[in-house]
């Protein structure tokens, strides 16, 4: 597949409109810069200073925009430790997926300035949907383990926050593009206004486009986000809308070793394409009523509305024929919170609520035969939390605890009756100051989450029932975890080290057993105890004004007991390490990443693995009058991997190819 002149030629209109508008709003007068620095946006309560007690990690603005393809997120993630991640097309864009701990992201919390990314029934983020997101986020904080009270869904194995765009940032204009192996194209455009008589407007939009590196494994996709504010004294407005739309050619069935030999860009799935839309809009508003207390509110909405094939005998194995099912969605999903903080001396402390409703239709059809179901899943959420934190001296006492409320109906042919969970979610710690920018931490922390749709429907999309027309579910009943989180944390000019150690041990844990159902989603099973455990460094060194080093390896021994058999859970690689080396000099940047992976089980025999690999990436970039040119090479040793795999049905082993030496060239103009 490859761009037409229409396609081209809305690119060319894109920018031109861009490059008019932001003129134009060029020519009004801007407010002093000292004032604008007084000026604050609305600030998320959810996030982890360097004195809370919990493990987390921050990614800066100026590393997403360095690093920043146009790639899906996973890929950057796993740059931190503890996170591994596979694509379906076997490149960096279309559908792609991560691991924290060996935990899979159903399992991880995902916001957006507090509002949930997470598709509430089956608990996923699919970034896919928001293409190139990145590019308009001004940091990401990961917090590994249970981390602090959030909106949404459990943050059972961690949390990953985004947050938007800095409006108080200098008004600036960039336009970009980049070109690739696969036929990748990236093109957008971005306005910052800064702030003008207390108003300010941001806008990207972006086109992404790939024929991936798998056989008909392309990804086509657009996005805009658009952020505006008010700022006055003592309070600020902000409204984000963010709106995605994609086109895939699937390529999410695993690939047989023996087709892997012969061909390494087939791809298992035929025939087969998606659509999606999403959008989200956000209305926020902070008021600081005095010097010692502020509230954040917000309220949110989703909508969610694609759909994608099924060629059901060529999953099985049989000759393809005409037969091709469809699975259509579309959800809303409507919501709000608000929270007090209250700051004094060495005393803060902050309460909050959060509530949402959540409804997602379900149709499943075939070509020839037409619709054959329609059901609605229906879920709502209530949480409530209250944190505080006291430092005497060089002590810092942490408490956090919520209570959250969740509960699941479903409408169809069969009769169902309402679910519901109720979980009280309680976090202690406690950090020291050893000496200034030097802490050790220790936290305990328990929370509990409710299976999945798929889980309770075993992977049917539409509900069965048995023999006397009750209702067929497979996985009721909740999971739990207690986290135990060590470390310690240093920060000075030229060093900045983070070493921690984690305990996780779980109850009645329900994790993916590495088969798939008859709609082709990923199945679990209950396990009677099990419990991860690891060692986590992250280090940055300056060695000099030039060069820096920076590595974030992480070890992991994780176990699972089930029927008096102790086996290894499936995707956890016992090691990960990620290391760079970045010169600079001037307007002129060199870096240099490698990475190991370990190899993991693939099923819970432990008998098939994924092997381990290298991979070795570099980047060059040059900065010059506006001008911003940058070169990426991928897999430069050209390394034969994947990095995810299962076990059919059948016995057969099957695998998911990771793209060969690939490259990628862009350019951006800033003004």
């Amino acid at each position: 597949m490859r761009l037409d002149r229409p396609q081209m030629t809305k690119y060319f209109t894109f920018f031109l409109l861009i490059i008019l508008t932001s003129r134009q709003l060029k020519a009004q007068d801007t407010l002093r810069l000292d004032t604008t620095q007084q000026l604050k946006e609305v600030i998320i309560t959810y996030q982890a200073d360097k004195l809370t007690p919990i493990t987390f990690q921050n990614i800066s603005s100026k590393d997403l925009k360095t690093k920043s393809t146009g790639q899906e997120p996973s890929f950057l993630l796993s740059e931190t430790p503890s996170i591994t991640n596979y694509s379906d097309a076997g490149n960096s864009q279309g559908y792609s997926y991560f691991r924290l701990r060996g935990i899979d992201q159903t399992r991880i919390n995902m916001t957006l300035d507090g509002v949930p990314l997470n598709e509430p029934e089956d608990q996923g983020a699919y970034f896919s949907n928001y293409p190139d997101i990145l590019n308009s986020v001004s940091k990401i904080q990961i917090q590994r383990g249970v981390g602090t009270s959030k909106n949404g869904v459990a943050s059972y194995g961690g949390s990953i926050q985004l947050f938007s765009p800095h409006l108080y940032d200098s008004t600036k204009t960039i336009l970009g593009f980049g070109y690739g192996t696969f036929n990748s194209l990236r093109a957008f455009g971005e306005y910052n206004s800064g702030i003008k008589k207390n108003k300010a407007i941001y806008a990207r939009a972006s086109e992404v486009f790939s024929d991936g590196y798998k056989y008909n494994s392309s990804n086509n996709s657009q996005s805009v986000f658009i952020s505006g504010g008010l700022f006055y004294d003592k309070s600020t407005w902000k409204i984000n809308l963010l709106v995605g739309h994609q086109q895939n050619q699937l390529a999410w069935i695993g690939v047989s070793d023996s087709l892997i030999e012969t061909d390494r860009k087939t791809n298992a799935n035929k025939n087969e394409k998606d659509q999606f839309t999403q959008c989200l809009a956000q209305l926020q508003n902070g008021w600081r009523p005095n010097n010692f207390s502020s509230i954040q509110s917000s309220v949110y909405y989703t909508f969610l509305n694609g759909n994608y094939d099924f060629n059901l005998n060529n999953f099985l194995g049989l000759p393809t024929t005409n037969e091709l099912y469809n699975y259509a969605f579309k959800s809303t999903l409507i919501g709000f919170f608000s929270n007090y903080t209250f700051s004094k001396k060495h005393f803060n402390w902050t309460t909050g609520i959060h509530g949402n409703i959540y409804d997602r239709q379900h149709i499943g059809s075939e070509k020839t035969l037409g619709q054959l179901y329609k059901n609605t899943g229906y879920k709502k959420e209530v949480s409530v939390f209250t944190k505080a934190d006291y430092t005497f001296k060089w002590l810092t006492f942490f408490a956090d605890i919520q209570y959250r409320y969740s509960s699941f109906d479903y409408k169809g042919t069969v009769t169902f009756d309402k679910m519901q969970w109720h979980f009280i979610n309680p976090k202690a710690g406690l950090s020291v100051e050893v000496k200034p920018n030097s802490i050790i931490y220790y936290s305990i922390g328990s929370t509990g989450r409710e299976p999945t749709r798929n889980d309770m429907l075993g992977g049917n999309d539409d509900l069965l029932a048995d023999s006397l027309g009750n209702a067929i579910l497979s996985i009721k009943t909740p999971e739990y975890v207690l986290n135990h989180e060590l470390g310690f944390r240093h920060k000075s000019k030229k060093l900045n080290f983070n070493l921690n150690l984690y305990y996780m041990d779980f109850k009645n844990e329900i994790v993916l057993d590495g088969k798939f159902g008859p709609n082709g989603l990923a199945l679990t099973n209950k396990s009677e105890q099990s419990f991860r455990t690891g060692i986590e460094l992250s280090v940055t060194y300056k060695v000099s004004k030039c060069f820096s080093l920076i590595n974030n390896p992480s070890f992991n021994y994780s176990r699972i007991k089930e029927q008096k058999e102790v086996f290894t859970p499936i995707l956890t690689p016992p090691l990960i390490i990620s290391q760079e080396a970045v010169y600079t000099y001037k307007g002129f940047s060199v870096t240099v990443s490698l990475r190991y992976q370990d190899k993991s089980y693939i099923d819970f025999a432990n008998t098939s693995t994924v092997k381990s690999y290298f991979l070795l990436n570099g980047r060059v970039s040059y900065d010059i009058k506006g001008f911003q040119f940058c070169v990426f090479a991928n897999n430069i040793t050209n390394s034969k991997y994947f990095n995810n795999g299962y076990v059919d049905f059948d016995g057969s082993k099957k695998y998911f190819v990771q793209a060969p030496s690939n490259f990628y060239a862009s350019i951006k103009y800033s003004f």
